[in-house]
């Protein structure tokens, strides 16, 4: 008895000093504001706003608010499940709970490895947006003319040491964040700059919409116009659905493992999906109205956030406020999805090798800062080096937008779907026993074994140019 009392004693000491502890967020609310920070990233901000100029507004809006909820919400409640029922990084999370011998793991490897090509070329756009947000306190981005805003991006992005400087800022801004943990770090943090993103979103919509001329922006936004619907905007609603949740990288069933017991997965995916939606919708009338204002392109596509924003704001009275404003919000959407995106990688080396979190994150910025470089530098010093006719940035975003992220959210469908199945899924959303959520099991259920698995696989093959 005096042995086992003197064990528990070590063991409790052990827990306490947080050596076998692993760490988790500390509040109900934490989870939902990380969570919310790692769905919402440059692809509100940016990807939004230009697949919807370009896509014929409104009616793109509500086949893609569809798509997210037979698409992106499905996948992203399958990740949570997987994480919090395993409480491990996104490989072995898929090892702890596929049956014996069976090779589903690999669904986390490709997550994985998809995280870390994304940050490699995320991080110099994210480099860039931090790079802004600098140059428009300077006043150096400042001007009406696009042609002018162009220059500027292209002076920024073909300068090696620019880019380089931002991008590995960018990581050392991540990597310290992560250092200090999930509960003390990433959600402590989120914490903080969530509420912030929105105060700054809404401050920039009020003065969009207060332009003269604002109105045709909004009836844009707001007015569909279905006879711009084509297989091509239905399936770019879906592939964005897909991208913008943050699904199929293994962020999800990371941050899953780190939910508490009591969390209802379901109410907090959909949670974080009408967040998510909220803030793209508050971006697109920040930028739309403003665009119809001045007379801008508005189907400018990806350089709609670095060439045409600039010129918008700057014709404004008090641009230069409004344009720092803007970078300063762009910069911390793009924190939150950073932050998970790291963290799938840190997470794995501290589980798998038992690595320190400090040493386990900094052989990933190490290592980010070899891969991404020629990422940040396709645009100017390796814009002719290309493999398979794309540059390096090109490949990394082809290979997990078009590739991996579609594949493993197909097999992780058919994983919950027809491997895992229905008592599984019930014991994990029902929280064993203690939620009454039987109608939205069956809904969910039916949805990511029969409608979900086509609906990606439709993903996959337009993004292999298949259809």
């Amino acid at each position: 008895m005096a042995t086992t009392t003197k064990e528990q004693a070590q063991a409790t000491s052990t827990e306490e000093r947080g050596l076998n502890k692993r760490d988790a967020f500390a509040t109900g609310l934490g989870v939902l504001v990380a969570t919310i920070g790692s769905a919402v990233g440059l692809g509100n901000i940016w990807k939004f706003p230009s697949l919807t100029g370009q896509n014929g507004g409104a009616a793109f809006i509500i086949v893609y608010v569809l798509c997210t909820v037979l698409v992106g919400l499905p996948v992203m409640i399958s990740e949570h499940m997987i994480g919090r029922t395993a409480r491990k990084d996104a490989v072995n999370s898929l090892r702890e709970v596929a049956p014996k011998g069976q090779p589903w793991w690999l669904i986390g490897a490709a997550g994985g490895l998809s995280a870390f090509l994304i940050m490699a070329f995320y991080s110099s756009v994210a480099g860039w947006v931090f790079a802004y947000a600098f140059k428009g306190i300077t006043g150096s981005i400042l001007s009406t003319d696009p042609a002018v805003t162009s220059q500027n991006f292209g002076s920024l992005t073909t300068s090696s040491w620019e880019v380089l400087f931002w991008q590995w800022l960018v990581l050392v801004w991540v990597g310290v964040i992560i250092v200090m943990g999930v509960a003390k770090g990433i959600e402590r943090t989120t914490k903080r700059l969530m509420p912030l993103l929105f105060v700054l979103l809404l401050i920039v919509c009020i003065r969009s919409l207060t332009l003269d001329g604002a109105g045709d922006g909004i009836e844009f936004l707001l007015k569909p116009d279905f006879s711009k619907l084509t297989g091509s905007v239905v399936l770019a609603a879906m592939g964005l659905a897909f991208f913008k949740l943050s699904v199929g990288m293994g962020t999800m069933i990371t941050y899953g493992s780190y939910f508490k017991d009591e969390q209802n997965i379901p109410m907090t995916a959909t949670k974080v999906m009408l967040a998510d939606l909220s803030i793209s919708l508050l971006a697109g009338l920040a930028i739309f109205p403003a665009v119809f204002a001045f007379g801008f392109n508005v189907d400018a596509g990806p350089s709609l956030l670095f060439i045409t924003i600039p010129a918008v704001f700057a014709s404004m009275p008090g641009g230069s406020v409004f344009v720092v404003l803007f970078f300063v919000l762009t910069a911390i959407a793009a924190t939150g999805a950073m932050l998970s995106i790291v963290e799938v990688p840190v997470a794995y080396l501290t589980g798998q090798f038992n690595m320190q979190r400090r040493n386990a994150t900094i052989l990933t910025l190490v290592l980010l800062a070899i891969m991404g470089a020629p990422a940040a530098l396709s645009f100017g010093e390796l814009s002719d080096f290309t493999i398979a006719g794309k540059t390096v940035f090109d490949l990394y975003d082809y290979a997990t937008s078009n590739v991996l992220l579609p594949i493993g959210g197909l097999f992780l469908c058919i994983f919950v779907g027809w491997v895992w199945g229905f008592g599984a899924v019930e014991r994990a959303l029902t929280n064993r026993g203690t939620l009454s959520n039987a109608r939205t099991i069956r809904f969910f259920f039916m949805v990511v074994k029969y409608i979900t698995p086509p609906l990606v696989l439709l993903v996959l093959l337009d993004g292999l140019n298949v259809i």
